[in-house]
């Protein structure tokens, strides 16, 4: 299994994001995060409802994010969430779920991420991207200093590329995460072909 998670990003689909996502899932990532940020919880629930039907007989994973009420009520057991969301949820809330991802940005953060029960950390970010203009990166180190903090997985994001892999799984990461290469990739399965040469 690859140790790249796609992270989505509908409005970064030059075309149909429906068929993009469907060959994203086929091409095993790690997991998917359907992370669209825009959407008010009714929204992202009707996009989710959708979106699930392309996971139906896959392998590959789903996690939902930020609405894990709404994730429960569409019985996925996955979900990724800001550290701010997890503090909000309680002991008998997070024993629904098989998996909670949680985003961190210090050691401090996923220290205390890691004892309210995240199951993984997504670290970030951790080079320049567009995703995130004008704020600094933290690099490398931070995400070295992350990964020995904590005993679950970490896996980083932003600007994660193939020729930046290896520098971070060195830093002692489970894998990273990818949003743009996805979303605009003609060729989703060759995409992580490229990270698993590395």
């Amino acid at each position: 299994m690859s140790d790249i998670i796609c992270v989505t990003s509908r409005k970064l689909c030059s075309g149909d994001f429906f068929k993009q996502l469907k060959l994203i899932v086929d091409s095993g990532p790690r997991y998917i995060i359907l992370r669209e940020k825009d959407l008010n919880e009714e929204e992202y629930g009707g996009l989710a409802e959708k979106v699930l039907k392309l996971f139906q007989g896959n392998k590959t994973e789903l996690f939902l994010h930020y609405y894990w009420k709404k994730a429960l009520s569409l019985g996925v057991v996955n979900i990724h969430v800001p550290l701010n969301r997890l503090r909000e949820m309680t002991d008998t809330d997070k024993k629904n779920f098989s998996c909670i991802g949680v985003s961190c940005h210090s050691v401090d953060d996923a220290l205390e991420a890691v004892r309210l029960g995240a199951n993984h950390i997504i670290a970030g970010h951790v080079f320049m991207t567009d995703c995130k203009k004008g704020l600094a990166p933290r690099g490398l180190d931070f995400l070295r200093d992350v990964c020995y903090s904590v005993d679950v997985p970490v896996y980083a994001i932003g600007g994660i590329t193939p020729e930046n892999i290896s520098a971070v799984r060195n830093c002692g990461a489970a894998g990273a995460c990818v949003m743009s290469g996805f979303m605009r990739c003609l060729d989703p399965k060759a995409f992580i072909g490229e990270f698993d040469r590395k």
